[in-house]
């Protein structure tokens, strides 16, 4: 699949740009894993936002969070793609634009994340390694990473 890659500040996206993240996000996180959340946490306007279209159609995106956002470290977040996409590699070049991104915007540094249980080995795969205990958030298994 093709893919086109944009990556914006959140002040850059456009309505249109901005309505598909957050349906993508509610699709994936509210309705199929049935979690209730506030995703509307006051970060995205600090943060730039990676969206992967497929076919003029959003597939995947994630949060490029500036240190001190989230973490003390810069991070990425809300790592999102679409079922429809998923086991097509679609995942991994999400995550690999979102890391050279960070770099791009942010220079190099650790990159932390707060990854659910199940993903671990595929973000190990990218180079994180676990660094503390499984914590429970919104009903989900999660632990922090960071790439160094």
């Amino acid at each position: 699949m093709e893919l086109n890659i944009v990556c914006r500040k959140f002040a850059a996206l456009t309505p249109h740009e901005l309505y598909e993240n957050l349906r993508l996000r509610s699709d994936v996180f509210v309705v199929e894993q049935q979690c209730i959340f506030l995703d509307l946490d006051n970060k995205d306007q600090h943060c730039y936002h990676l969206l992967l279209y497929g076919r003029d159609e959003l597939v995947a995106s994630s949060r490029l969070v500036p240190a001190g956002v989230s973490y003390a470290e810069m991070s990425i977040g809300r790592v999102v793609t679409s079922k429809m996409v998923r086991g097509t590699g679609v995942g991994r070049k999400l995550m690999q634009a979102s890391i050279d991104q960070m770099y791009a915007l942010f220079g190099q540094g650790p990159i932390k994340i707060g990854a659910q249980l199940y993903a671990k080995k595929f973000y190990e795969s990218l180079g994180f390694v676990q660094t503390g205990e499984v914590y429970v958030e919104d009903g989900i298994d999660h632990i922090h990473m960071v790439k160094p």
